[in-house]
């Protein structure tokens, strides 16, 4: 007969009172049972574990040594079933996760508080990286969540909107504009340099910034190109040009810029959550549902 958790239970509860009557009733079950239950117990060990008399219950040497090994396996058990229990709530785990600069602004912060309010024990890696950096390393398995700017169009992928908002100007405070308030006409920067992210890195922004000036009546004269959206605005203050941004960005904390709403209607640019599809480990889908109940305002989104 092969031992099993409920013996080493059984044996446990009579060994902690050392009275067959109140263990049977700490186990609700009836003392026949329990001691048929200890008597096989002690087959399956070889040797007594009680000494049983009319007046009195106690430990034999092997029972003492049986009792501080139950409660130590007993123990190991649970854990495990509790870690196993967590797991599958995605309550444990690791995820590596991406992000684009300008999430470090707007989505990611509230996003990783109330990931680590539900499931304190996932172990994060955040990695800052360009979009298609992430993608790439979401296709090699080498990350498993990005937030990024679309498009994402590799069938492998799947990709929730999470985020939008619109444009505003960044520009040097030496400018000629930098030192007016109210709303900027887009068509008074036709002049200015421009900093502006390669559309090799991030086409839709790239496009949505071209296209906005081309309707404002001006092509954007591309003095100098930047990745990353802090080097973008680390140019605009060293005064190397002027920038469209995300709004967010205005909380980017950069001496010699100044950030300036804009007069037109503004495109939305826009951001989300990247992930291999079929993906169906319980701590990224833990992620996925922090991220669709985040609700950012969505400047300047129609319902």
């Amino acid at each position: 007969m092969n031992l099993e958790l409920r013996h080493l239970r059984y044996f446990l509860a009579v060994a902690e009172e050392l009275h067959f009557g109140r263990a049977a009733q700490r186990l609700n079950m009836s003392q026949p049972p329990l001691s048929i239950q200890i008597r096989t117990l002690e087959e399956i060990v070889g040797a007594a574990l009680f000494l049983r008399t009319q007046r009195r219950v106690q430990l034999t040497p092997a029972g003492e040594v049986l009792m501080a090994e139950a409660r130590d396996i007993l123990a190991r058990a649970q854990k495990a079933l509790d870690t196993a229990r967590s797991a599958g709530r995605g309550e444990i785990g690791h995820l590596t996760i991406g992000f684009v600069s300008v999430a470090d602004y707007n989505v990611l912060p509230p996003i990783l508080r109330e990931l680590r309010a539900r499931a304190p024990g996932v172990r994060l890696s955040l990695r800052e990286a360009t979009t298609d950096v992430q993608l790439q390393a979401l296709m090699e398995r080498s990350m498993d969540a990005g937030f990024v700017l679309p498009p994402v169009d590799h069938p492998a992928l799947d990709y929730r909107r999470i985020h939008r908002e619109p444009f505003l100007a960044a520009l040097p405070q030496h400018h000629p504009l930098a030192a007016e308030t109210g709303p900027l006409a887009l068509a008074r920067l036709a002049d200015s340099p421009f900093v502006l992210t390669p559309r090799s890195h991030a086409p839709r922004l790239h496009d949505d910034i071209v296209s906005f000036c081309k309707r404002c009546g001006f092509s954007p004269r591309v003095d100098q190109e930047a990745v990353q959206m802090q080097t973008v605005v680390s140019l605009v203050s060293a005064g190397i040009g002027v920038a469209l941004i995300p709004a967010s960005l205005r909380h980017l904390g950069r001496t010699g810029v100044v950030y300036r709403p804009l007069a037109e209607t503004s495109p939305l640019t826009e951001l989300g959550v990247a992930w291999r599809r079929g993906d169906t480990r319980a701590s990224l889908n833990m992620l996925l549902e922090v991220t669709a109940g985040f609700s950012p305002g969505d400047l300047g989104e129609e319902s």
